[in-house]
């Protein structure tokens, strides 16, 4: 059984110093506001959020982009994975209503975009005019993009790399450590391992 905690504890350190609040919060490094890191949180991975934290503009908007972030290539994508209902979870029980701005007005600046420079709603947007209005996020091309998009993608990632599709599909999962080969043929490694 994969422990989402855990896992979203393992892989925080590639964020550094940029880990966003809600996923230190998560991973047990910061402290979730109630005595001692993470006191009284919820769990990751079960239940509904305890609010809704997007409107359903935002919430399609945020399932679109999150695919753009990691696609369904020769192994599911982000919203097979589960990313969206993780990024809710994560900014409705894990964040204070100050960590939700950069996602939220991020959010409506990459649709404020989409109307003007392409005629349509970003969610109906094509993948092609998404991926620019990432890029001109993440280039901080517009206000509060890089915010935005730094926020986003780490959310992405974590909650792509703690699923079962993530931890099972993408990488190797060893629940438990096997027993030392000194001699294990490189020629094996298929995927990074997990565990």
């Amino acid at each position: 059984m994969i422990d989402r905690r855990d896992a979203v504890a393992s892989i925080v350190a590639m964020f550094g110093a940029t880990l966003i609040a809600p996923l230190a919060r998560a991973a047990g490094v910061a402290d979730g506001g109630g005595g001692g890191i993470g006191a009284g949180m919820p769990p990751i991975d079960t239940g509904a959020p305890s609010t809704a934290v997007f409107t359903d503009a935002q919430r399609a908007l945020m399932t679109a982009l999150s695919e753009r972030v990691l696609p369904t290539t020769d192994t599911p994508g982000a919203i097979a994975a589960g990313v969206p209902a993780f990024i809710e979870k994560l900014l409705a029980d894990w964040s204070y209503p100050a960590d939700r701005v950069p996602i939220l007005a991020g959010l409506d600046q990459i649709d404020a975009h989409s109307r003007a420079d392409f005629g349509v709603p970003a969610v109906s947007a094509t993948a092609e005019q998404q991926d620019r209005l990432l890029t001109l996020a993440m280039e901080d091309r517009m206000t509060g993009g890089a915010a935005f998009f730094n926020a986003f993608r780490q959310l992405v990632i974590a909650g792509y790399y703690t699923s079962e599709i993530g931890m099972t599909k993408e990488r190797e999962y060893l629940p438990v450590p096997g027993s030392y080969d000194g001699a294990y043929p490189y020629s094996k490694v298929n995927k990074v391992f997990s565990s």
